[in-house]
């Protein structure tokens, strides 16, 4: 398989990993959500380089921009994620 196959191929794994990070980001615990956000980011990359190739620019600066939320979705359910941990603990 030459490297324009793979990338034309790139597209499926993408839409998957989109799929379960949306899943995963509607998890009732913190810690599932920010493997979402984790899970988001991959597909980010994935849309990204799949973008490139086709130059598809416009789909390149919305997969930025929504990694940038992702990062800060992260951030932001740490804190309820470390809550959640120390209430376990103590359970």
């Amino acid at each position: 398989m030459d490297l324009d196959t793979f990338i034309d191929f790139l597209q499926w794994p993408a839409m998957a990993v989109t799929l379960a990070a949306a899943f995963l980001v509607g998890a009732r615990h913190a810690r599932r959500r920010v493997f979402g956000f984790y899970t988001f980011i991959l597909s980010n990359v994935l849309w990204i380089v799949w973008g490139l190739h086709d130059e598809a620019w416009a789909l390149i600066t919305l997969q930025l921009g929504l990694t940038a939320m992702n990062v800060r979705a992260i951030f932001r359910n740490h804190k309820e994620a470390r809550a959640e941990s120390r209430q376990e603990a103590t359970a």
